[in-house]
C-alpha cells in the first residue's frame, strides 16, 4: 500500500483490488459517516456475530470504562516510578517489555483482585499468547485452537455468574463487570467476551506498542530527548500509528476521493498514510517532536479513529502514555541498541523488536 501511494491521490484502488484511502478529508468522510456514505461498523465492538450492540450499550461501556480507568490512572499513579525501575531498569526487551508494564500498571483494572485465579491465570495467558508482539506465531495452529477453547470456556463461565449475581446498585470492580453491567439484560456471554478481549487488547497490546513507539523514537533521536513528552507521544503516533488500518463497505456506487467505488468493494482507510501525507506534514516521515509546539494539521492527524467510532479511551491512554515517558526522560537515560528488523506489521502496529537501556540520572529528582 505504502508503494502505492504517490503523495496526490486521497484515495486509489490497489494491485489487490481493495480502495485504499490516504487523503485527511477522505479518511474523515469514510469514519466520520456523516452521510451515510459506509455501512456503520465498530472497530472496537466488532465480534463474529457482527457490531455488538445496541449503540446506546456501547456509549454506556465506554463511558462506564473511561471512569473505571481514570479512577484507577488517579489513584494508583504513585506506582509508576517502582514500576518503570523494576520492569525497564537496567535493561529491557521491547516492546514485550511495554506491554508487560502496562499489563502490570492496569491489572486491577481488567481483574479485580479477587476475582477466580484461573480467570486471573487465563487473562494472562492470553496475553502471553494472542497480544505481545509475534505471540500467536510461536505456537502451532492446534495449540492455538485448544487455548482459545480452554480460554472462551473460562471467560463464559465468569460470565454467565456476574450476570446472574448482578447488583445495579454496586460500582464496577474491574472491566469485565463494565461489560456484564452496561450491556443490556439477556446478552450472550460468547458476545461480552468478545468485548472484554477488546478492552484487553487496547489496553496491554495498543498502549504498549504505542510505549513502545515512544521509547523506541527518542532512543534512535537521542537529541529529542529533552522534549515535552506530550509532544513525544503525539509524534510517535503520527509516525506510527498503532491503530493504522480501518475496514469500511461503501453503502452505494459513489466517488470517494477521485475513485469509483461500490458496495462490492472494500474501503482501507490508512491512517499510517494519513499522518504522512506530504500535502499536509513538513517532513512528513521525519521523528520531530517540536513540531507540536505549533499549530498542526489536526484533520490530518487520527491515531484513534474518528466520528462515532473513536477509541473511547483516547484521552486516558494519552496520560498514561504520557505520564510514563514523562517519568523515563526525566529519571534515565536512554540508549536503544537495534536488532536490524522492521515494524512488526498486523492488526495493530508493532514496534521493531530492540533492547532498551535505562541509566539512572544522577541529577534527577530524588536521586543524590
Amino acid at each position: 500500500m505504502n508503494g502505492e501511494f504517490d503523495g496526490t491521490h486521497d484515495a486509489w484502488r490497489s494491485a489487490m483490488g481493495t480502495v485504499c484511502v490516504a487523503g485527511p478529508e477522505s479518511a474523515r468522510a469514510v469514519l466520520g459517516n456523516r452521510d451515510a456514505i459506509v455501512d456503520e461498523a465498530s472497530d472496537f465492538y466488532r465480534t463474529r456475530h457482527g457490531d455488538f450492540g445496541p449503540r446506546e450499550a456501547q456509549i454506556r461501556i465506554g463511558r462506564a470504562a473511561r471512569v473505571l480507568m481514570r479512577r484507577h490512572l488517579n489513584t494508583r499513579r504513585s506506582e509508576l516510578p517502582g514500576l518503570v525501575a523494576g520492569y525497564l531498569a537496567p535493561s529491557a526487551v521491547w516492546p514485550d517489555a511495554g506491554n508487560l508494564l502496562v499489563l502490570r500498571h492496569l491489572r486491577d483494572v481488567l481483574l479485580h483482585p479477587d476475582a477466580p485465579p484461573q480467570l486471573h491465570a487465563t487473562v494472562g495467558q492470553i496475553v502471553h499468547r494472542a497480544v505481545l508482539a509475534g505471540a500467536r506465531h510461536r505456537h502451532s495452529p492446534p495449540s492455538r485452537l485448544l487455548f482459545r477453547r480452554r480460554a472462551q470456556n473460562v471467560l463464559h463461565t465468569e460470565i454467565r455468574a456476574r450476570q446472574q449475581q448482578l447488583d445495579p446498585a454496586r460500582d464496577a470492580r474491574d472491566l469485565l463487570d463494565v461489560v456484564v453491567g452496561e450491556s443490556d439484560p439477556g446478552s450472550d456471554p460468547k458476545d461480552l467476551a468478545e468485548v472484554y478481549l477488546s478492552f484487553l487488547f487496547a489496553t496491554v497490546g495498543s498502549v504498549g506498542f504505542a510505549l513502545g513507539w515512544s521509547v523506541y523514537l527518542l532512543g534512535t533521536h537521542p537529541d529529542c530527548q529533552a522534549a515535552e513528552p506530550s509532544w513525544t507521544v503525539r509524534e510517535a503516533l503520527r509516525l506510527w500509528p498503532v491503530a493504522w488500518l480501518f475496514a469500511r463497505t461503501p453503502s452505494h456506487a459513489q466517488t470517494l476521493g477521485g475513485a469509483e467505488v461500490t458496495p462490492r468493494d472494500l474501503l482501507a482507510v490508512c491512517t499510517y498514510l494519513v499522518h504522512r501525507h506530504p500535502m499536509y506534514w513538513e517532513r512528513p516521515d521525519e521523528f520531530v517532536p517540536e513540531r507540536w509546539a505549533g499549530a498542526v494539521p489536526d484533520g490530518a492527524y487520527l491515531p484513534f479513529g474518528h466520528g462515532p467510532h473513536t477509541c473511547a479511551g483516547a484521552t486516558v491512554t494519552m496520560r498514561l502514555l504520557e505520564d510514563l515517558v514523562e517519568l523515563i526522560t526525566r529519571d534515565w537515560r536512554l540508549s536503544v541498541i537495534q536488532d536490524g528488523a522492521g515494524p512488526q506489521v498486523g492488526p495493530a502496529l508493532a514496534p521493531p523488536r530492540f533492547t532498551a537501556v535505562l541509566s539512572p540520572r544522577s541529577d534527577c529528582p530524588g536521586r543524590r
